[in-house]
This record gives C-alpha cells, sequence and structure tokens, in this order.
C-alpha cells in the first residue's frame, strides 16, 4: 500500500497561482479547467481550444513573462479516452515556474504548434508525435525524431504492451496498467 505523503503547502505558490488564476479567468473566461497546487506546483488545466491563445498571453504578458519553456511531453489519461500535452513554463527572473496541461480526445488528437513561440518546442513537439502520435498543426517538420520512419504505431500510448508479451516473469501491472 502507498503511504501518501503530505506536504506543506508553500504560500508563495499558492498566492502565485491564484493570482495566474484569476489573470487567466479575466482574459479568457472559458479557458481555465482547473487550477491546482500538486506538490507546491501551479498547475493550469486549460481547454484545448484556448491553449496557445493563453501560452503566448503567459508568455508575452510583462506581468506574468514565462519566456522560456523548460519542457513539452505528451500524456494518455488512464481511461485510455484522451490524450494531453503538458508544458513547463518558467520566468527566469523571478523564478516563478508554471505547469500547463490539456487534453483532447484520443480520436482527434491535434493541437497548435507553439514553436513560434518558443523555437526548442520543435524537437519537444516531435518527440511527442514520435511517442503519442499527437499532430501539433502548423510545426514547420513533423516528423519521427527517435523511432524509425516506418514504425507504425505510437509507442507511449497504452493500448500497446510494455513488456514483451512473450516473458512469463512480468506483466503490465507492475508498470501501472
Amino acid at each position: 500500500m502507498r503511504r501518501k505523503v503530505q506536504i506543506p503547502v508553500d504560500e508563495k505558490q499558492k498566492q502565485l497561482l491564484e493570482e495566474i488564476q484569476q489573470d487567466i479567468q479575466q482574459q479568457f473566461p472559458n479557458a481555465l479547467i482547473s487550477a491546482e497546487l500538486p506538490y507546491n506546483f501551479p498547475t493550469l488545466t486549460i481547454h484545448h481550444h484556448f491553449i496557445k491563445d493563453v501560452l503566448k498571453y503567459l508568455k508575452e504578458s510583462p506581468k506574468w513573462n514565462f519566456f522560456f519553456l523548460t519542457d513539452l511531453t505528451g500524456i494518455q489519461t488512464p481511461d485510455e479516452q484522451h490524450l494531453g500535452v503538458i508544458y513547463h513554463l518558467h520566468n527566469m527572473i523571478t523564478n516563478h515556474r508554471v505547469r500547463v496541461k490539456t487534453f483532447f480526445g484520443i480520436d482527434k488528437p491535434e493541437i497548435p504548434t507553439v514553436t513560434d513561440l518558443w523555437k526548442t518546442a520543435n524537437w519537444m513537439e516531435r518527440e511527442t508525435y514520435d511517442f503519442f502520435g499527437i499532430i501539433f498543426k502548423g510545426h514547420p517538420d513533423l516528423r519521427r525524431i527517435l523511432n524509425p520512419d516506418e514504425m507504425d504505431i505510437f509507442p507511449l500510448r497504452k493500448e500497446f504492451p510494455v513488456e514483451d508479451q512473450t516473458r512469463e516473469d512480468k506483466d503490465d501491472t507492475m508498470f501501472g496498467r
């Protein structure tokens, strides 16, 4: 049985999350789905139709100035019906960080590229496409980056087994599936 670790709430991070949440709700009234503080990391979940506008605002607004994209990656929900993209942004001047997530149906895994906002998103989006099959509309060169071009699956999707199915000593339940 897993033991739940209690982490004291960092009041500065809580205040940062509340301020960003209020600002996003004012600027984009229908965009914010949730705002949470897991492990004292401000986390926003944004409706996928608004993700590019919200990210652009967080980058270009003098108030937030999240001009550095630390990471971008894909995710698949446990119900296997949705894919998502997670963006980690950093304001190096104030040393504030924020995580921005968005989700969409697995049947239409498309989202706008952010390569025009952050050049570093180029390879990160290609990697996410390569492993999850998420199509970044408008990407300048969306093609596989690590897997062979002839590969016809997206290996980090949950519909593909983690382990070799001929092995008897391991099964997918060891990997949370």
